[in-house]
């Protein structure tokens, strides 16, 4: 049964125009939006003896049925596990007033996309991580995750895991879907779906044209953004979606479409005529990762969960269940034994052949007005 994953039903940019006002005021990061000091003034997370109770915000459907019973019966630590954060926008309005007065609402673990990880880091919201306190992050966090644009020394970031932003197709509907821009053939008319995040969507559709997403312009996303916008208005484009566009696939409604390769993995399952391609151009890859916001109760126990996950044999059983890409060395090979299939997918163990043209995920340049606009841009083609 294909289990909803991290990017469920998002609802694009539901607080950032209300919240620009506020994100001006408490704004003390270093570059993009968020411009201000130099966050030397950031607290690191303090470690020490885990007891407690300890409090996690994440994606729904996003872990096994056993980590959580497995962590509390090994550390005796009392674990809240809550599924509210059902898209970056939507539960940074809803903590942003928090945070900004040092208050984490008693959560020591939230889970976001690396885009807003940065944001909330540079607002000041997040602390930095001691790596003392994380031996076995340190050990078994994957290479090509140890660098990434968005925090290239993991100061503050600890991967949960990561995925693909590709096509998604029904092999038996459209089988010669191999690039972005094959989603704009006149005969896929009207059964086309793109998502509602706009660092998934618009990167794409800009690589396909040839633009390299990392150095695109703010004229760039907003031309692009027009070309989408063209493509809903001509009915070539059916909807945004969130990660119900398998739905959409299963009942043959629509025949291709821009989604994440976790949910392909699942989709699958019910119907062998979904597929993840890679798009000719390349994919978008991103993780949400594990923070400890400022006022967090429990940064101890934090630390002692963040190890915890990060045993292979406990990553085992989430990315079976998850079927993402594992940020965790070693899981591989105990899958090998356990699960073949899961262990030679490469949506969930990609080889660097695989991901060779891909992209980190991008936000637009410039400073908060350009950003806004583009925001605002691709909002207003979203809502229609």
């Amino acid at each position: 049964m294909p289990k909803s994953n991290t990017k469920r039903a998002r609802l694009f940019f539901l607080a950032i125009l209300a919240l620009t006002a506020s994100v001006v005021l408490v704004a003390c990061g270093g570059g993009g939006i968020d411009e201000g000091s130099d966050n030397s003034d950031v607290t690191t997370a303090t470690g020490g003896d885990p007891q407690g109770s300890l409090k996690i915000s994440n994606w729904p459907l996003y872990i096994d049925g056993a980590t959580i019973k497995d962590f509390q019966s090994e550390t005796g630590i009392n674990t809240t596990y809550t599924e509210d954060v059902n898209d970056n926008n939507e539960f940074f309005g809803k903590v942003q007033q928090q945070l900004a007065q040092g208050d984490s609402g008693g959560r020591d673990i939230i889970i976001v996309t690396d885009w807003m990880a940065e944001k909330m880091y540079n607002l000041g919201y997040i602390q930095n991580l001691d790596k003392a306190e994380l031996p076995t992050v340190e050990k078994n966090l994957i290479p090509s995750l140890e660098s990434p644009t968005f925090d290239p020394n993991r100061e503050y970031s600890v991967p949960w895991q990561s995925g693909m932003t590709g096509l998604v197709i029904r092999k038996d509907l459209a089988p010669d879907v191999k690039s972005i821009n094959d989603l704009f053939d006149p005969k896929y008319k009207g059964k086309v779906t793109l998502l509602t995040e706009m660092r998934d969507t618009v990167p794409l559709v800009m690589a396909a044209d040839g633009i390299d997403p990392a150095e695109a312009t703010t004229q760039d996303w907003l031309d692009t953004i027009d070309k989408i916008k063209q493509n809903v208005d001509n009915g070539q484009i059916r909807r945004f979606t969130g990660n119900d566009f398998v739905q959409d696939l299963a009942k043959g409604d629509v025949v291709a479409a821009i989604g994440w390769s976790g949910d392909a993995v699942q989709a699958q399952v019910d119907n062998p005529n979904i597929a993840y391609v890679q798009p000719e151009q390349g994919c978008s890859i991103w993780s949400d990762n594990m923070l400890i916001p400022v006022g967090a109760p429990n940064p101890a126990a934090a630390y002692k969960f963040m190890n915890f996950v990060y045993v292979p044999e406990n990553q085992a059983q989430i990315t079976k269940y998850v079927n993402y890409v594992s940020p965790v060395k070693g899981v591989k090979e105990i899958l090998e034994k356990q699960d073949p299939s899961i262990a030679n997918n490469e949506l969930i163990f990609p080889s660097d052949e695989f991901t060779e043209n891909c992209f980190a995920q991008v936000s637009p340049p410039g400073d908060e007005a350009d950003q806004l606009e583009v925001e605002q841009a691709f909002q207003d083609v979203v809502t229609g």
